[in-house]
């Protein structure tokens, strides 16, 4: 039997291997986490389509993989077989055997449905681990089986796995372990060279010069398979998109007062903050609306324009940068853009979106002041035609007539792809969001 890639998703056209959760020749439930894949959307764990004996792996770790490739080969058992062609899967009658899992730290999760970080990943065959036997205790079997992942980081850094303690269940070594037993070991102080007596010479000893060591200078972190995803999709932005940059000035002083006056009640109410980026989300949702190029994408000699808006929400997770999505935000209020903002971004942070919950966005919006930034040029997100940033409000004197008053205020900027609209057309869109961001007042409405 062939196994493939599963598709995942409309704009999901490739994925990286992170790291074989068994090994060939190993026994394999159907269901069994069998290998984790890492796209530009979602981190995901593939469960095994059948029972049997996994035979063969023709893509390794660290491989980029076009959807609907094969990437294995397994021997299904007869019975397995006949039920695959007969009927469409169903739940087995009785539950499989467990599957060896990661901890809860290092859990990617079920197919489509949980993601988390990866480890690192890299080239190399599958490698294999003898099944504990039935008389050795929980713990030590545990502590014999090690993911690839753990095993390939052990063997660059030259760790004995036997001398890290495990904090996984039932004592199982996670990376996490491994790393930290590295860094007490590069962090130890040198054993002081026992004192001999010097020899009886009239001349003093020659002395060997060592050349200073480069490990001691540096710390060489291989890339995980998420980083490397993160850098493949920056390259591609700044390669193939013929990127402009501009920015705007946004006087957010009602903005400012009008989440001071709200913020208490709101959190009483609904439980959770409110913040500046719920309004922002929604005046750039209506804005949208008005200019329909900015709500588009490049397809080679074709523009297409969405007619939904889902707008991405950068959100700093774990492993790296992801951007989970709020669908149709133009249909939200302020209120229930604060609601799904805060439990994307909750979930991002915890390792738990689901693959709907990082796809269709149609246009990328990175609240960048949260950093304490005033001032930065994103790139886009492909195949999105632009991305705007909100950077730190903050208290300048501004000419206001023929005074000058202090004021909050906020710059905007946004990057956009040349290919698709001109300058006129991405002044228009980021100035409707600055006029509806400075026309917000005490009468602004929150539900």
């Amino acid at each position: 039997m062939i196994i493939e890639l599963p598709q995942v998703g409309e704009s999901v056209t490739e994925g990286v291997i992170g790291a074989w959760l068994k090994s060939v020749g190993e026994r394999v439930e159907r269901f069994d986490p069998l290998v984790e894949v890492v796209t530009d959307k979602v981190n995901m764990e593939m469960p095994s389509p059948a029972s049997g004996t996994l035979t063969a792996i023709l893509a390794g770790e660290g491989e980029t993989v076009p959807m609907g490739a094969p990437i294995a080969e397994m021997e299904t058992d007869e019975s397995e077989e006949l039920s695959l062609a007969s009927s469409p899967p169903s739940e087995p009658s009785a539950p499989p055997p467990p599957a060896v899992e990661a901890p809860a730290a290092d859990r990617i999760g079920s197919l489509l449905t949980d993601v988390a970080p990866v480890g690192p990943t890299g080239s190399g065959g599958p490698i294999s681990a003898d099944p504990p036997r039935a008389a050795d205790p929980p713990r030590a079997a545990a502590r014999r089986r090690y993911s690839p992942a753990v095993l390939r980081l052990a063997d660059e850094r030259g760790v004995d796995l036997e001398q890290v303690s495990g904090s996984g269940r039932d004592g199982r070594v996670t990376l996490k372990d491994v790393r930290a037993f590295i860094e007490r070991r590069e962090s130890a102080p040198a054993p002081e060279p026992a004192e001999t007596p010097a020899a009886p010479t009239s001349a003093p000893p020659a002395r060997a010069e060592t050349p200073p060591s480069s490990d001691a200078d540096e710390r060489r972190v291989p890339l995980s398979a998420v980083r490397r995803m993160i850098a493949r999709n920056m390259v591609r932005s700044a390669s193939e998109i013929p990127q402009a940059w501009t920015l705007v000035e946004v006087d957010a002083t009602g903005l400012v007062a009008r989440r001071r006056a709200v913020r208490d009640e709101f959190e009483a109410r609904e439980g959770i903050s409110i913040t500046y980026l719920p309004f922002v989300i929604k005046a750039v949702a209506e804005s949208l609306k008005e200019n329909p190029a900015l709500n588009s994408s490049w397809d080679g000699d074709a523009i297409i324009y969405k007619r939904r808006i889902n707008i991405g929400i950068a959100a700093a997770a774990p492993d790296g940068l992801v951007v989970p999505v709020v669908h149709d935000a133009d249909g939200m209020s302020v209120a229930g853009l604060a609601r799904r903002v805060s439990d994307l971004t909750a979930r991002a942070r915890r390792g738990q979106l689901r693959l709907e919950d990082v796809s269709g966005g149609t246009f990328t919006l990175n609240n960048t002041g949260a950093l304490g930034s005033i001032l930065s040029q994103p790139l886009v997100n492909p195949p999105q035609a632009a991305i705007l940033t909100t950077e730190a409000i903050v208290k300048r004197p501004v000419v206001i007539g023929d005074g000058i008053a202090i004021r909050s205020v906020m710059n905007m900027c946004m990057s956009f792809d040349h290919r698709i609209m001109d300058g006129a057309e991405a002044s228009a869109f980021i100035n409707a969001v600055k006029a509806r961001l400075e026309a917000i007042g005490k009468d602004t409405g929150v539900y």
